[in-house]
């Protein structure tokens, strides 16, 4: 009777601790029916290994990213292949970071995702979208749409909480810890091309693109030999103190119009369009060239076309991508 009385004891001991941590975790993760609840605070012990099964040849990890001021500086941005930054509530930005050639040691702070989101990331194979939570009436989008949604409530192991920023703005991702490894070059489906500047274009030494309650400042630098990026006036430096400077920049002019959701505030969500056509400007290697982009589908890249009729090529490195409402 010792012997079983003291099993039933350390039965009863394990479920309260397992009840404790459940109850922990549920404190502390992001509940996708929430916009930006809080996700857990510390780092996990136990990781799991990635199953390079859940993981689709040529499938980037696109993390939503924070962008008001105190968020920054950011973690992990240096590594992206391609930055979209988009316009939210508010008038504010968010950025969309898409990794496939390196996968840095840590990302963030993540945040929450949009609807139009959902159609920007169609112009990849299956793509990982990391994200801190979402509209609940837009779960159901977000379980049809073709991507593996790994937020904190399905890959708690994969989160945790920094401690230099107060919540929600310290929300970071292990990005090791969804993927076995950077997928390639080929996972990049954007329908961008690489190669020599084209001829002609205007020598440009500074473009800034506004919205509402926020902007973006590029700047060329030739010891760089990138843009220097600036957010509401102030450089743009990422927690490793390397100043964002890509290589190309491109003003993309869309329609943005009001969609269905809005925040807990009542401030409807910005939808941006990125299928279809308009006019953008591509900077690079100090010159500013006039384009037009094209994406005739979700499920296509979108092509850039310069002035004189040939496909746009941004230069090799790093590309920003800033939706700009169309005039």
């Amino acid at each position: 009777m010792g012997h079983r009385a003291h099993s039933r004891r350390a039965a009863l001991t394990a479920a309260l601790l397992a009840a404790t941590l459940t109850a922990s975790l549920a404190a502390g993760c992001t509940g996708q029916g929430g916009d930006d609840a809080r996700a857990p605070h510390h780092t996990p012990t136990r990781v799991p290994p990635p199953n390079p099964s859940l993981t689709a040849a040529g499938s980037p990890l696109a993390v939503k990213i924070d962008n008001v001021p105190a968020a920054r500086p950011q973690t992990g941005l240096g590594a992206a292949d391609v930055v979209y930054a988009e316009q939210v509530e508010g008038g504010l930005s968010r950025l969309m970071a898409v990794y496939a050639t390196k996968l840095p040691q840590a990302v963030g702070p993540v945040r929450s995702v949009r609807e139009s989101d959902l159609e920007l990331l169609r112009q990849f194979d299956r793509p990982t979208l990391a994200f801190s939570g979402a509209q609940r009436k837009l779960l159901p989008l977000i379980d049809k749409a073709p991507l593996r949604a790994e937020s904190p409530d399905e890959a708690p192991e994969a989160y945790y909480r920094g401690t230099g920023k107060a919540a929600p703005h310290n929300l970071y991702l292990h990005p090791a810890r969804l993927l076995p490894a950077a997928p390639g070059k080929t996972a990049l489906t954007t329908g961008f091309r690489y190669g020599p500047a084209p001829a002609g274009g205007t020598p440009a030494t500074s473009r800034t693109v506004r919205y509402p309650a926020a902007r973006f400042t590029f700047t060329w630098s030739p010891e760089r030999n990138g843009w220097l990026v600036a957010m509401d006036g102030t450089p743009t430096v990422t927690t490793d103190g390397t100043r964002m400077a890509p290589a190309t920049v491109v003003v993309q002019h869309v329609k943005i119009r009001t969609s269905r959701y809005h925040d807990m505030l009542g401030n409807h969500t910005p939808y941006t369009e990125t299928v279809g056509s308009g006019q953008a400007e591509v900077l690079r290697d100090g010159r500013s060239f006039t384009a037009t982009w094209s994406r005739p589908a979700a499920a296509d890249g979108t092509t850039f076309t310069a002035a004189d009729g040939s496909r746009m090529d941004f230069a090799a490195g790093q590309v920003w991508v800033v939706f700009a409402p169309a005039p």
